[in-house]
């Protein structure tokens, strides 16, 4: 996140639009960054580097679930997010 070191998480649920990541520590809504993440696209790892806003932050289980709005993501992350949820 903008102004922070790198974090690791889980990804539980991707879109076209965004990404929910399980963390260890809450993000505040509305924060931005850059998020990276690997996808297996046809049988082959393609990772995604795009821009993002946390559009919601919940306590569940144990940990705190992220919502990620991508934005303005570029033609290649469009495309293989696309080819993935064929």
């Amino acid at each position: 996140m903008d102004g922070q070191p790198p974090i690791g998480g889980k990804t539980t649920d991707v879109g076209a639009n965004g990404v929910s990541i399980s963390l260890a520590d809450p993000l505040a809504v509305g924060q931005g960054g850059q998020l990276a993440f690997d996808l297996l696209v046809e049988g082959g790892f393609v990772t995604i580097h795009t821009r993002v806003k946390v559009s919601y932050c919940i306590f569940s289980s144990g940990e705190f679930k992220v919502g990620f709005q991508f934005l303005q993501p570029d033609l290649a992350a469009v495309t293989a997010l696309a080819r993935f949820m064929r």
